[in-house]
């Protein structure tokens, strides 16, 4: 019993750091692509806040596609130049935001 209790404890803190982790990808993204020129986490700058663009798609099962669209295509948004992998990493960190 106790060592099932220990495997499920590393586990566990394996998917937290996994988390951190994604969040910092996220971040670094975002800064090193200009997305923190116009965009920051709780205040409106020239683009929404993070959080209010999380707010918006909240429960939207279509939200990292219709951003993701927005990002790529340049409809509604500048044109991001990014890969497709590191536009959904933008994504799932914006919808994260709090």
């Amino acid at each position: 019993m106790k060592s099932m209790l220990l495997v499920l404890a590393a586990a566990g803190s394996m998917v937290m750091a996994g988390a951190a982790n994604a969040a910092d990808a996220g971040a670094d993204l975002a800064k090193a692509k200009g997305c923190l020129g116009c965009h920051a986490a709780a205040e409106k700058k020239v683009g929404p806040a993070l959080k209010d663009i999380a707010a918006k798609y909240k429960g939207n099962k279509d939200a990292a596609a219709t951003l993701t669209a927005k990002l790529k295509d340049g409809k509604g948004h500048m044109k991001v130049a990014a890969t497709d992998a590191e536009l959904k990493t933008l994504v799932q960190w914006s919808l994260a935001a709090k």
